[in-house]
């Protein structure tokens, strides 16, 4: 008999209707109740889709004293009093204008909402005297401290981030905004902020001296997302009916999830341990749909994120595997020096490991979604050919390379170069590496690129069912000093004793014609049997 599943909030975002609604929910109650009883201001940040939203609506549900709602949860045995409390709530993902008084009118919009509940006096005429009058009519009428939760205070900075005199002055007016929140601290209960980066969290809340950043503390990994042991308790139906569907076994299915979703880690504990978390929203897609896809990168495109590669000069290939202190990527983009802070706060990179003595981080992507996501939307952009005809492309070449036939694999190559407009930045070594790279990258999971050996690392390594390529490419040089150096450095040693065929290949683009002038293809013998 088939079990029947819970329905799965897609697209829902209040604790009530979940609740109510009986949607698949994984318990975070007891983490809303240890925060909401422990600190006084709190903020985190995390990556977007990644259940925030929800968590605020949650906190909301709490101070309210909807105890009904907590029913069987674990902040009902925790909670005793449940009182309720005015809860001022500011969603600023709402904001979708560009301009400053298209700013200004949404945020007067959500002041009016509640000057209707709790008045306004007509001297209240700027956004801080406002607020100040709401919170202590507030205040009076209930008899009861004010709740503050402001969801995504990034949201419409991110929008503007990269035209200077806008964000400054969009900075000065949320600035304004937020100010009451020092000058009536004695009637703030507790205050909750969320965001996708720290971007200009400093500057913004600079007057609260008390907010604690819980965003890599180790008890609150699970606070956002699905942790691997909630997974593997609370979603067992659910990963045996994506198992049926796709006809593998409950295990198989586990190991997809966990290449596709998982590996995420925004904290380091005891003993360099850390907690695994799976992207909630492609999660809950998945077993909806029953079915493996990219389901987080295709519901928004990072187009602000390319925008700090080039105004940084990120070169691609090197951002994976990067190793960091804590003050290069944990930090308010206003500070940094790199791209790394806005794609490991935005959630396209992540710790892969860390050595707690040194403070030093080994950065990556967390997983297989994010990792194609963001190459495949790359590679149009530095290209500025359109998607599908690099998807086509792709395609052709991984058929030449499974057809064992390396010149019409090259050959395809070297036409999608050719065809990048004259004035898009591919002349120089960096340029022809990073358009090699996402290549490469792209043509499947049996592709290494940048692969280190004992001394060095040679540009790429391919392994099909039948040959084994070990890449090397130069720029204005000749094929000759490619294989010369896949020779010289022993790139091809470990796979002597391999039965396949094996290839060493060298490249050579050149400047003047913009794209691969030539390559040579030689043969690799194994050793003998026994050998």
């Amino acid at each position: 008999m088939e079990t029947k599943l819970k329905n799965y909030p897609l697209g829902v975002y209040t604790f009530e209707k979940i609740r109510n609604g009986n949607y698949f929910y994984v318990d975070k109650t007891d983490y809303v109740y240890e925060i909401a009883n422990k600190y006084n201001y709190v903020f985190l940040s995390r990556p977007r889709r990644f259940g925030k939203s929800l968590l605020v609506d949650t906190l909301q549900c709490y101070f309210e004293g909807r105890k009904e709602l907590f029913a069987g949860l674990k902040a009902d045995a925790l909670e005793k009093d449940w009182v309720k409390y005015p809860v001022l709530r500011f969603d600023m993902s709402s904001i979708k204008s560009y301009d400053i008084e298209g700013v200004k009118n949404k945020l007067n919009t959500m002041l009016i909402e509640y000057e209707k509940k709790y008045g306004k006096e007509d001297n209240e005429v700027e956004f801080s005297d406002r607020m100040i009058g709401i919170m202590k009519r507030a205040h009076t009428a209930t008899g009861q401290k004010v709740v503050l939760l402001i969801d995504e205070y990034d949201s419409a900075l991110l929008n503007v981030m990269h035209n200077k005199p806008v964000f400054e002055e969009l900075r000065n007016i949320l600035r304004s905004f937020y100010s009451p929140i020092k000058i009536c601290d004695a009637i703030i209960r507790f205050g909750f902020i969320t965001g996708i980066t720290k971007f200009s969290q400093l500057s913004i809340f600079s007057e609260i001296n008390n907010l604690t950043n819980i965003s890599m503390l180790p008890d609150y990994d699970g606070l956002c997302g699905i942790t691997k042991d909630e997974l593997l308790t609370q979603c067992k139906p659910d990963i045996q009916a994506l198992a049926d569907e796709l006809e593998i076994s409950y295990d198989d299915a586990v190991a997809k999830l966990t290449e596709n979703y998982d590996g995420y880690h925004f904290s380091v504990g005891r003993k360099n341990v850390m907690t695994d978390v799976f992207n909630p929203f492609s999660l809950i897609n998945a077993f909806s749909a029953r079915n493996i896809g990219q389901y987080w990168y295709s519901s928004g495109t990072p187009t602000f994120l390319f925008g700090e590669m080039r105004k940084y000069k990120t070169e691609l290939q090197n951002i994976e595997g990067r190793v960091a202190g804590e003050n290069e990527f944990n930090v308010s983009p206003e500070v940094a020096v790199s791209a790394l802070p806005m794609l490991y706060q935005s959630g396209y990179l992540t710790i892969k490991k860390a050595d707690t003595i040194t403070r030093l981080f080994t950065l990556g992507f967390p997983n297989k979604e994010v990792k194609e996501g963001f190459l495949q939307s790359f590679l149009p952009m530095v290209s500025n050919i359109s998607d599908d005809e690099s998807n086509r492309m792709l395609v052709r070449v991984v058929q030449a390379l499974y057809a064992d036939d390396i010149d019409t694999a090259l050959t395809e190559i070297k036409a999608y170069i050719a065809a990048i407009p004259y004035y898009y930045e591919n002349k120089t070594e960096p340029a022809f590496q990073t358009i090699m790279y996402l290549i490469l990258t792209l043509l499947g999971q049996n592709m290494r690129v940048e692969v280190p050996f004992a001394v060095g690392r040679t540009d790429a390594i391919l392994e099909t069912t039948n040959t084994i390529y070990i890449i090397e490419y130069k720029v204005d040089k000749s094929t000759d000093i490619a294989l010369q150096q896949i020779d010289d450095m022993h790139y091809a040693d470990p796979y002597l004793a391999d039965p396949r065929r094996k290839l060493k290949v060298g490249i050579n683009f050149t400047t003047e014609s913009r794209t691969i002038e030539s390559w040579k293809a030689v043969a690799i013998p194994s050793l003998p049997n026994g050998l």
